[in-house]
């Protein structure tokens, strides 16, 4: 799929209609994204993301926008780095 929109470096719209939020600490990863960007999503078992949009040689941590982070487990990905 290919980005439609991605004006908020957080939240990037995919063409079938689908919007992701980007896990806050992958945010530096989507930087050289473009609209002709194929992305792919897949399911993901990680504790803090549902799923991961891969492409433009990154593979980057998501959740459908408008579900909330769990906080605990951000802040201590955040801190380890």
């Amino acid at each position: 799929m290919k980005i439609r929109a991605h004006s908020q470096s957080h939240i990037v719209e995919l063409d079938d209609g689908s919007k992701w939020q980007i896990f806050p600490g992958d945010l530096d990863l989507t930087l050289d994204w473009k609209p002709e960007t194929e992305l792919t999503v897949v399911e993901s078992d990680d504790e803090i993301a549902s799923h991961e949009l891969i492409g433009g040689g990154a593979k980057v941590r998501a959740r459908p926008a408008g579900e909330t982070w769990p906080a605990r487990q951000v802040k201590d990905a955040l801190k380890d780095g």
